[in-house]
C-alpha cells in the first residue's frame, strides 16, 4: 500500500491545557519489521483550530512532478487556504505594498518568532525622555557620547573625524548607506557651479570639464526630498533640506565634497557653498547633507529596499507557491521574519508617537510620501549589486570596499542560485511552463510592485538565467543588502553631529549667518536625540540566536545534492569573510559590514 498523505488533528481532552503541539515530522513504516522509515516532514505547530493537517511525502516537487490527483489537489487546497489567511494591503498609497496585517499575533505561530535579545541597557537613554530641550553645549553632549560609545571604537573614530572632507566623503562609500553616491559625468542643470569656482579643489592644470570626463566626479542628490514637509517635534517646526552635493575622487583615492547646494532652485537665498568658505559654513552644509541621507537612509535605503521587498517577496511565496515547491523551501529561510519585523514597524514605529513622529525630520506626513516616490524610482538594475555598481560607477573604484564585498558575496551567492535551480529545471522550457512559479512572479510584479514598469522588475521568467538572478537579489536584499546598512547604524549615528535625524533651524539663505557656536542649535533636542538613538540601539544588535548566511536549520539542506551546494557556498563564504576580516585588520577607517560573519540569513530587528 502506498500511503502519499498522513493526516494529523490535534483535539482537547478532559483535564489536558488546550496548547498548541509542535510536530517535526511523522515517521511511518510500511510494516512493523520494515527497516525503511518514510518520513512526512511537518516543522510547525499545530492548533485545535486547524482541522486536519495533512502531510505529504514528498519533500520538493515541481507541478509538473505530481503524478497523482490527489497530491495535485493537495497542493491546490493548501494555496487556497494561504491566500484566504494572507491577503494584500496599503500602507503608504503608492508605495509598496504590504500584507494584510495589524497585528503580529494575527500571523500565528508558524509565521511568527521569539527573537532572544543580546540585552542592551537601554535605562540610560530612556532617561532623557522628558527633557524637551536643545543641547546646552558639544560637552553635554560629549557627555551622552561617552556613556554610549566608550567601547565603539568606530564611533569614537566618527566623533573625531566627522569634521573631515576625507571621512565624509568616505562615509558616501562605506558607511551606513553606501547606495546613493553615483558617478557622474555632466553637471545637473540646476547646479551653477564653473571650472574656475573649484580650481583649488581638483588637481593642478585639471579642469572641471576634464575631471567629468576622467569620471572623477560624484554626485549626491536627495531631490526625493524636495517639498516634503517636515515635522513638528516637542510643539517647534523642524526642517528638511533637498541638497545636492559634488564630491571629487582625487589622486589620492579620496572622495571629497567640492561643492554642496541645500535647495533645488540656484538663486540668491540659495548659495552655493565650498570648502573655501568659513569653516562654520562648510560644516553646516555637509551636516544638512547628513540630515538628508539619514531620511533617505531610514526610509529608502533600510526599510523599502531590504525590509519591505523582502515582505512582497514573502507575501506572494506563501499565497502561490505551495510548501513542497523547491523555491518556497529555499526562500522561506530569508523571508520568514520580514512579515512579523515589518508589521511591528508599521504598528510603532511608523505610528503615532513612534519614534519617527516625535524625533525624525521626516514624520508621518512625509514618510507616506517619501515611500511612494521611493518606490516609483525604483529600479531592478539598482537591486542587482553588479548592474549597481556598474552603473553608479563604483565598480573600480579602490577604496570602496562595499562594493567590493558586496560583488564577492552577491557571486557567490549567485552561484549557489544557479546550481540550486539547475538542480530542479532542467531546461527553461521547465521554468516557462512552471504555472506555479510564473504565478508568483506575476504576483509580485501586479500586487506588490503595483505593476510599475518602467522599474523594470521582471513580470514573468523565460530563462533560467533570469530565475537565478531574480533569487539572488531576494536572497541578498534581505541578508547582505540588510547587514550593510543596519548593523553599522549606531557606529555612524552615535555621534549626533556627524548624521542629525532632525534640522531645528531652517537651511542658511546667506554665506557667513553662523558661528561655529550655533551649529549646536541646529541639532535635534535632547529627548529626540536619545529617542533616535535607543531604537538605532536595538535595530543595530543582532539576536543572540541569530543564523548565519546560508547556514539552514531546515532539513531540507542537510540531505543529498543540496547538502553538497549549501556545504559549498559556506566555504566560499568563510573564505571571504578571512579575507575581508585580514584586510579590515590594516585599516584604521571604519570597515562595512559585508563580512559574512556578520550577515544573517533574513532582515531582523
Amino acid at each position: 500500500m502506498l500511503v502519499v498523505l498522513v493526516r494529523l488533528r490535534l483535539e482537547t481532552r478532559p483535564g489536558f491545557p488546550n496548547l498548541n503541539w509542535h510536530c517535526l515530522d511523522v515517521q511511518l513504516k510500511p510494516r512493523a519489521d520494515a527497516a525503511e522509515v518514510e518520513h512526512f516532514p511537518c516543522n510547525k505547530w499545530i492548533k485545535t483550530a486547524d482541522g486536519d493537517v495533512e502531510l505529504r511525502s514528498n519533500r520538493v516537487c515541481l507541478p509538473k512532478g505530481e503524478t497523482l490527483q490527489i497530491l495535485r489537489e493537495h497542493r491546490a487546497r493548501e494555496l487556497q487556504t494561504k491566500q484566504q489567511l494572507i491577503k494584500w494591503s496599503t500602507f503608504a498609497e503608492g508605495s509598496i505594498r504590504c500584507i494584510d496585517m495589524t497585528s503580529s499575533q494575527s500571523l500565528g505561530p508558524n509565521l511568527s518568532y521569539t527573537r532572544q535579545s543580546p540585552g542592551t541597557n537601554l535605562n540610560y537613554l530612556r532617561g532623557f525622555t522628558d527633557r524637551a530641550e536643545p543641547w546646552s553645549s558639544l560637552e553635554e553632549l560629549g557627555i551622552l557620547f561617552i556613556h554610549n560609545g566608550k567601547d565603539n571604537a568606530v564611533a569614537r573614530y566618527v566623533q573625531a573625524h566627522w569634521r573631515d572632507d576625507a571621512f565624509f566623503g568616505y562615509q558616501c562609500l562605506n558607511g551606513c548607506n553606501p547606495l546613493q553616491i553615483r558617478q557622474i559625468h555632466s553637471l545637473p542643470t540646476n547646479l551653477p557651479v564653473t571650472s574656475e569656482m573649484l580650481r583649488d579643489f581638483l588637481p593642478v592644470g585639471s579642469s572641471l570639464e576634464q575631471e567629468l570626463e576622467r569620471g572623477a566626479i560624484f554626485l549626491l542628490d536627495y531631490e526625493i526630498l524636495d517639498q516634503l514637509p517636515a515635522n513638528v517635534i516637542n510643539g517647534k517646526q523642524t526642517y528638511l533640506a533637498a541638497p545636492l552635493c559634488l564630491l571629487h575622487y582625487n589622486q589620492h583615492g579620496q572622495l571629497k565634497p567640492i561643492a554642496i547646494q541645500l535647495q533645488r532652485t540656484a538663486g540668491p537665498q540659495n548659495p552655493l557653498f565650498l570648502p573655501s568658505d568659513p569653516e562654520p559654513d562648510w560644516l553646516l552644509a555637509k551636516m544638512w547633507v547628513r540630515n538628508s541621507d539619514f531620511q533617505v537612509h531610514q526610509l529608502l535605503s533600510h526599510f523599502l529596499r531590504t525590509h519591505m521587498i523582502g515582505e512582497v517577496c514573502c507575501v506572494a511565496t506563501l499565497r502561490r507557491l505551495p510548501e513542497i515547491h523547491p523555491l518556497h523551501q529555499l526562500l522561506m529561510p530569508h523571508l520568514k521574519t520580514c512579515l512579523q519585523i515589518n508589521i511591528q514597524a508599521r504598528t510603532a514605529l511608523l505610528a503615532p508617537n513612534g519614534v519617527f513622529d516625535k524625533a525624525i525630520g521626516c514624520g508621518l506626513k512625509a514618510a507616506p510620501l517619501l515611500l511612494a516616490r521611493g518606490t516609483h524610482q525604483l529600479r531592478y538594475t539598482s537591486m542587482c549589486v553588479p548592474d549597481d555598481l556598474k552603473e553608479r560607477g563604483l565598480d573600480k573604484l579602490a577604496n570602496c570596499y562595499y562594493a567590493q564585498d558586496a560583488l564577492r558575496v552577491w557571486n557567490a551567492l549567485h552561484r549557489f542560485v544557479v546550481s540550486w535551480v539547475n538542480l530542479y529545471y532542467c531546461s527553461d522550457q521547465d521554468i516557462q511552463q512552471d504555472c506555479e512559479l510564473q504565478s508568483w512572479i506575476q504576483e509580485i510584479f501586479t500586487e506588490g510592485l503595483l505593476s510599475f514598469t518602467h522599474t523594470g522588475f521582471p513580470q514573468s521568467f523565460q530563462t533560467t538565467a533570469e530565475l537565478s538572478k531574480f533569487v539572488t537579489m531576494v536572497i541578498f536584499s534581505c541578508s547582505a543588502l540588510h547587514a550593510a546598512v543596519n548593523f553599522s547604524q549606531v557606529d555612524f549615528n552615535l555621534w549626533i553631529p556627524n548624521c542629525p535625524a532632525v534640522m531645528s533651524r531652517p537651511p542658511p539663505e546667506v554665506k557667513g549667518s553662523v558661528t561655529e557656536e550655533e551649529l549646536l542649535s541646529f541639532l535635534p533636542d535632547i529627548n529626540s536625540t536619545c529617542s533616535v538613538l535607543t531604537i538605532l540601539l536595538l535595530l543595530s544588535q543582532p539576536a543572540a540566536d541569530y543564523v548565519l548566511l546560508c547556514h539552514y536549520r531546515e532539513q531540507y539542506f542537510r540531505s543529498g545534492d543540496v547538502c553538497k551546494l549549501v556545504e559549498t557556498v559556506q566555504k566560499e563564504l568563510r573564505a571571504i569573510a578571512e579575507d575581508i576580516t585580514k584586510r579590515n585588520s590594516k585599516m584604521e577607517l571604519p570597515y562595512p559590514y559585508l563580512s559574512p560573519n556578520n550577515i544573517e540569513n533574513s532582515v531582523a530587528i
